[in-house]
């Protein structure tokens, strides 16, 4: 169904082949400020392959100039990287076939070559692809890599390198692409923020989504990830900083602040590395904490935001890269039993939390061969079982699983042997 926005955004669009240059852009500036404002349905009932043919015969015609569409493509790129859309007319349209044509063409030039519209053009097929051909990958990443690297400080350098990076952050966990298309440079961004902070907050989440993306089907970058560059530390003191910005007493749909989109951000990366994620480090403690932060602060008002916590605090406990003892120093035993006592028995978070506490009793039942791993293991076994028996967690289980139908959608996949719940000493 039309809108308000989107009719006024429509009639804008047509006057655009009758405007002179400045005009045009006059316009576009307007344009922007409309799909500032738009949901995602908005957006989506906007951008189809019909709306982005047109773009493509406005400039075949010289009706649009390029540097205009493309200062109307940007914002379109910037709300779906946030919002974490797929506009797949895009790719079926006669405009994505004449931006890769330029990019390419401009690629080639040994001489002349406009470094500004190269990197816009870039940008531009890389925020609205969903599936990107190969020659893309091996034109854009490093050219929005390069743009990336800049060290000034002034905001319209910071905005730059902002947007080249969350372009980059589109390309999602499937995309595979060669290491020496983007390991020094990638590295060399994050290093140099975390000496020298030059980048804005949404800059610097998307360079690690961006890398960890490319970790989830690339194991060789774990070591890299974990253990050089902090990935734990980074994240959750990230999660710290941005909870502050943050009036979390208002309703998610009136709080229109930037940070919160970014925190959904570090949550979904969180949540995809712990599910490729092998190596143990001690920051995951910190990792845990802050995860435990965002869910209490996030408790009233914003339950996407805490049932995403509780996804990714139960999925570190099946995917065994963080260590029984960090969900105890993190607070996460702490969470899952207040949660365990209070909710009902057709909420998703309830499910997270019986799911969580058969992982660990699963986890602690198993013996190791190593003599040391297997007395932290008896110690870690015997914490948890007095945490459990102080939070009164036996009576819970009990009285839940007296009344639970293991038919209903939550619950089904879940044990159906009350002694697999319970870590015995």
């Amino acid at each position: 169904m039309e809108t308000d926005n989107t009719k006024n955004l429509r009639e804008l669009f047509s006057e655009l082949e009758h405007c002179d240059e400045e005009d045009q852009q006059q316009k576009i500036d307007e344009m922007k400020k409309l799909i500032e404002k738009m949901d995602t349905k908005e957006l989506l009932f906007i951008y189809t392959e019909e709306q982005f043919n047109e773009i493509g015969k406005m400039i075949e015609k010289e009706k649009l100039h390029l540097e205009n569409v493309l200062l109307f493509l940007k914002p379109i790129g910037y709300c779906k990287a946030l919002n974490y859309l797929y506009i797949v007319g895009f790719e079926r349209s006669l405009l994505n076939k004449r931006l890769k044509k330029m990019i390419i063409e401009e690629e080639k030039k040994k001489e002349g070559k406009n470094e500004k519209l190269f990197v816009d053009l870039c940008e531009c097929c890389i925020f609205l692809h969903c599936n990107y051909p190969r020659i893309l990958l091996t034109i854009c990443v490093p050219c929005l890599l390069n743009a990336t690297l800049k060290k000034e400080e002034s905001d319209k350098v910071q905005k730059e390198v902002e947007m080249a990076l969350l372009a980059l952050s589109c390309m999602r966990k499937y995309v595979f692409i060669e290491q020496e298309l983007y390991i020094s440079e990638i590295k060399e961004i994050i290093k140099y923020h975390q000496e020298h902070q030059n980048l804005t907050r949404l800059a610097y989440q998307s360079a690690w989504q961006f890398l960890i993306s490319r970790s989830c089907i690339d194991k060789s970058l774990e070591d890299m990830i974990v253990n050089e560059l902090h990935f734990g530390r980074e994240a959750s003191g990230e999660l710290e900083e941005l909870s502050k910005y943050v009036d979390w007493r208002r309703k998610e749909e009136e709080n229109g602040r930037i940070e919160v989109k970014i925190i959904w951000r570090w949550l979904y990366i969180i949540l995809d590395f712990f599910h490729s994620c092998k190596l143990w480090n001690e920051e995951w403690e910190w990792l845990i904490r802050s995860l435990v932060q965002v869910f209490r602060a996030a408790k009233d008002n914003y339950r996407e935001i805490r049932q995403l916590c509780i996804y990714s605090l139960r999925d570190t406990v099946e995917d065994r890269a963080v260590e029984i003892d960090d969900f105890l120093k993190g607070g996460a035993t702490d969470l899952f039993s207040e949660e365990t006592k209070q909710s009902t028995l057709e909420d998703k978070i309830m499910w997270n939390c019986l799911n969580f506490f058969l992982n660990i009793s699963e986890r602690l039942k198993e013996k190791t061969h190593e003599e040391a791993d297997e007395v932290k293991r008896k110690e870690v076994k015997k914490k948890m079982s007095e945490k459990m028996e102080e939070d009164g967690y036996e009576d819970v289980i009990i009285s839940f699983h007296e009344v639970v139908s293991f038919r209903n959608k939550y619950y089904r996949e879940l044990s159906k042997n009350l002694a697999d719940y319970f870590v015995n000493v």
